[in-house]
């Protein structure tokens, strides 16, 4: 069983969080932690220029909020929110902290995956740890 499971979260209707969780806790080991993960997309510059610092402030600490809510899901799971490049991020934050075990939600794919690749192609891909997709 697993002893440091990554479970990246989006926040729409198409991703199921709770299933996530529940596959998760299935496959932890005896006092396994649990890190709850969401990546913004970074924005690209002439659009953050546009919005004033306090707004991009408080949807940030909003976000982090609805995290560390959501986390509270799953038994003494750490949120945390990076920004940059779904897929990257993932893979990248699984190597620097040790994680064994990525467990995420994908939507159903289409035709547009063959061109553009989606988030969970991308990390089962690319993640140096077993990562087990939940559809």
């Amino acid at each position: 069983m697993y002893k440091n499971i990554l479970v990246p979260v989006i926040f729409d209707e198409t991703h199921d969080t709770q299933a996530s969780f529940l596959v998760a806790k299935r496959l932890a080991g005896e006092g396994a932690e649990f890190t709850v993960l969401h990546v913004m997309e970074t924005m690209p510059a002439y659009a953050a220029m546009q919005i004033p610092a306090e707004i991009l402030a408080q949807t940030r600490a909003d976000l982090d909020h609805k995290l560390k809510r959501l986390a509270d899901g799953l038994d003494g799971a750490k949120a945390v929110v990076v920004e940059g490049h779904a897929g990257r991020r993932i893979a990248d934050h699984a190597q620097d902290n040790g994680i064994d075990c990525i467990v995420m939600a994908s939507h159903r794919h289409s035709l547009k995956d063959v061109f553009i690749g989606s988030t969970a192609d991308w990390v089962v891909r690319h993640a140096n740890c077993s990562v087990h997709v939940i559809r």
